[in-house]
């Protein structure tokens, strides 16, 4: 049996370390109330791919999507307050 191999070399050289950084991960914490949220939102969607909605359902997809959206308006705000902006008067 011959093996399968790639004939060509990549077109980018992969970096020596592919680990985020300590920025990267930062901004993935700030992102994660965010990202919380939207998975929640998704499990109660995907849940009723199969079968009708009841009030129950209706009711946790409404919680869910409140939840995304406070989620997104603290994380705007919390980007929105450590901008500084140089021209105060």
């Amino acid at each position: 049996m011959k093996s399968i191999v790639a004939r060509h070399t990549g077109v980018t050289q992969l970096p020596a370390d592919l680990e985020p950084t300590d920025a990267e991960l930062d901004a993935i914490e700030a992102e994660m109330p965010v990202i919380s949220a939207e998975v929640e939102l998704w499990d109660a969607l995907i849940a009723l791919l199969d079968r009708p909605a009841s009030e129950f359902d209706a009711r946790r997809i409404r919680r869910a999507h409140n939840r995304v959206l406070t989620a997104r308006r603290d994380a705007a705000n919390r980007a929105a307050s450590t901008q500084v902006s140089g021209d105060a008067a």
